[in-house]
């Protein structure tokens, strides 16, 4: 089915704008095209979706192009106001005031069209304030892994619209160049634009008036992450999205934009057969898996976890801890006994120091991968970690891990290193040794390190995180150059 579908409403607006325009009344504009004018009142007000065949005759009947029925913008100021109002009323935030709906009829002035829409619009900005919070955010997000758990981290609908958009670029196989990121942009109308005054709190900006991607400019052309950035952005285009209406929603999204640049640098096709070559000569790793592909290690980690269970039938789990020993990202499907706060949120809580995650960190060598077997009360599990440094200059772990049964597959396996976790009993690790403990209890204080931005709320916006102003006057400096 044509695009048109997502906006009936729209497109029932443009509908009535030109046949008033070309002076027909419903009846005489419906005998001219087959069909009662009751039906093309229904159309009209967004409640029936026309055929593309009945479509075509409309727009010649009217003396237009079909392509200005399908224009995705409002006809009119006060059309966009209308529509705009019904979408308010009919949302879940303004069906929890109870409140009846006010149709705005031939006879509301415009002014009181506008007064209404505003005062959605804030109701709208201020439901979003209030959820854009880190209780909110975790809240969001532990629902959304408990989801990815279920579907193994897996998302074919996103895999299959990958493997067509890359082939409509003509791109077979190797590493994704930035010329072919961009002509994926071309072909949507967009343009990548490279700019130094991004909005701080801001990856990418999209134009859709322009048909402009704003990014950073690169450190290095091509690299990994510009192109990543680039992806996310499309990937928003691609997958229809509209302006969140949650943080549920908002983190949503940013999974499947994420998901959707990880499978256009590492496509599946491309990478199941790089992985069960690794794995018949069982010799899996991951270093060597990011470096066919060009990627950071913890994309290769991430990508793993996408095609493990549902193509090479191993469960695993994906772990990123900061140096401080606190999970920044978790995903797991093995059965690892990952530590959780009373919400079942993972992010900030602190691993056992006998895993990999953090065992890593006191070797000496960095460069390599760093193998281990952890014995924990969910069964032995393989994990494979490598250590890495931000751009802020705090160091962190990446870790892949998967069940004793199945180490055979992998690089490492061989290790002699072995570690015994009792965690989440509290005797296993987070408990000073006895004799430490009757010495210094009562003669010692220390001053906490505390991440202040933990419990500030995110900027609130149209998008979670992303200060509208500055958005905003960030577009208008550019939208003239």
């Amino acid at each position: 089915m044509v695009d048109f579908v997502k906006d009936l409403a729209m497109l029932g607006q443009r509908m009535r704008f030109f046949r008033t325009e070309a002076g027909l009344t419903l009846q005489q504009l419906g005998s001219a095209v087959g069909i009662a004018g009751s039906q093309l009142s229904l159309m009209e007000n967004g409640h029936r979706e026309p055929r593309l065949s009945l479509l075509e005759a409309i727009a010649g009947r009217l003396g237009i192009q079909l392509a200005q029925l399908l224009d995705a913008s409002a006809p009119t100021e006060r059309a966009g106001l209308e529509i705009e109002l019904e979408r308010a009323q009919a949302s879940p935030v303004y069906a929890q005031l109870g409140i009846p709906a006010v149709r705005a009829s031939k006879g509301m002035p415009d002014e009181t069209l506008r007064a209404l829409v505003g005062l959605h619009r804030e109701l709208s900005r201020r439901s979003l304030e209030a959820i854009a919070t880190p209780e909110e955010a975790r809240r969001a997000n532990t629902e959304l892994r408990a989801r990815m758990r279920e579907r193994d981290n897996h998302i074919p609908e996103i895999e299959d619209l990958v493997e067509d958009t890359l082939r409509g670029v003509g791109h077979a196989g190797g590493a994704l160049t930035h010329r072919s990121v961009g002509r994926i942009a071309e072909k949507l109308g967009f343009e990548l634009v490279y700019v130094g005054d991004l909005p701080h709190s801001a990856r990418s900006v999209t134009d859709l008036e322009n048909g402009r991607i704003y990014l950073p400019p690169a450190s290095i052309p091509g690299g990994h992450g510009l192109r990543s950035m680039a992806l996310q952005a499309i990937a928003h285009r691609l997958l229809g999205h509209q302006a969140p209406l949650d943080y549920a929603g908002f983190l949503q999204q940013r999974l499947e934009i994420n998901y959707f640049a990880a499978a256009c640098l590492m496509p599946q096709t491309q990478s199941l057969q790089f992985l069960r070559q690794a794995k018949d000569d069982r010799d899996i790793a991951l270093e060597d898996f990011r470096d066919a592909f060009g990627v950071t290690h913890e994309a290769a980690a991430l990508r793993f976890t996408n095609l493990a269970t549902a193509h090479l039938g191993m469960r695993t789990h994906f772990l990123r801890v900061g140096g401080d020993g606190a999970i920044a990202k978790a995903y797991e499907n093995d059965g690892l006994p990952l530590p959780t706060d009373v919400t079942g949120s993972v992010e900030g809580e602190i691993v056992c120091r006998y895993w990999s995650a953090r065992r890593a960190f006191v070797r000496t060598n960095r460069t390599t991968e760093f193998y281990q077997y952890t014995d924990t009360p969910s069964g032995t599990f393989f994990e494979s970690t490598q250590i890495g440094t931000s751009a802020a200059n705090d160091e962190f772990s990446i870790s892949i891990g998967v069940p004793f049964d199945d180490a055979k597959w992998f690089r490492g396996r061989e290790t002699q290193r072995r570690e015994q976790s009792r965690c989440p009993d509290a005797s296993c690790c987070r408990r000073p040794p006895a004799d430490l403990a009757a010495h210094w209890s009562g003669k010692s204080w220390s001053s906490a390190k505390v991440h202040a931005h933990i419990f500030s709320p995110l900027p609130s916006g149209t998008f979670p995180g992303v200060d509208d102003r500055e958005l905003y006057e960030f577009l208008e400096s550019h939208a003239s150059s």
